[in-house]
């Protein structure tokens, strides 16, 4: 979301300047698209094969903007101030020139399914290995911790973060709460669901499981409809 447009990924990158109401599409329309940040007037998109691609105009064009980038399955992206994050199947990658060049930035034994910023602490949720679970870095990505008191299901499908308050969505596990930036996690809901992506509007969250579509909860996760 970037001020009234409203982007969504599939195959290809859709817009909407009325709040849902119509979409149309934004380029991009041979690319499976999995992931999109906003980074100012800058609009990237991570794509299955082919790595990111940058708009500068709101998907009136798009350039791909891989260099420095060894791995092109572009899971998640993440923007925190003038750092652009990009999660693959081999770790995690950092820009700081507006995806103008790439450099590998720590968990390169994990896959990255999902990347989340709140001020300075960047969270990574990770899946596919024995040491899956959250990672956060405080230092953008030099060092990494895994953050996993209370976790009981460590693969991580999507994170949200709002402050000292994080959201993660595991496989088969529901939804998890933190209100301690990570340091400690309780289970909130939506237990033996797949909780595939989730985002935060105001005091809503809104989730999307797969094969039990789609809760909300105004409650901090305390209760879903």
């Amino acid at each position: 979301i970037s001020g009234d447009n409203i982007f969504a990924a599939g195959n290809g990158v859709f817009l909407s300047t009325n709040d849902g109401g119509d979409w149309s599409s934004s380029g991009l329309p041979v690319q499976s698209i999995y992931s999109l940040t906003i980074s100012g007037n800058s609009v990237f998109a991570g794509t299955q094969y082919d790595g990111v691609f940058l708009s500068a105009n709101n998907g009136g064009s798009w350039t791909n903007t891989n260099n420095g980038l060894t791995y092109h399955n572009i899971i998640s992206l993440a923007a925190n101030g003038n750092n652009i994050f990009a999660g693959t199947e081999a770790g995690v990658f950092l820009s700081t020139s507006n995806g103008e060049s790439w450099n590998a930035a720590g968990l390169s034994g994990q896959i990255i399914n999902s990347l989340a910023a709140s001020e300075n602490n960047l969270f990574a949720g990770t899946s596919g290995y024995s040491n899956d679970g959250v990672f956060i870095s405080t230092n953008n990505g030099n060092n990494w911790t895994a953050s996993n008191n209370g976790m009981s299901n460590p693969f991580i499908r999507c994170l949200i973060a709002n402050g000292n308050d994080i959201f993660a969505g595991t496989y088969l596990g529901g939804i998890f709460h933190s209100s301690n930036n990570g340091e400690s996690w309780k289970a909130i809901g939506l237990l033996n669901n797949s909780v595939m992506c989730m985002s935060k509007i105001g005091n809503n969250i809104f989730t999307g499981t797969y094969m039990g579509g789609m809760f909300k909860s105004s409650d901090n996760g305390e209760y879903w409809s």
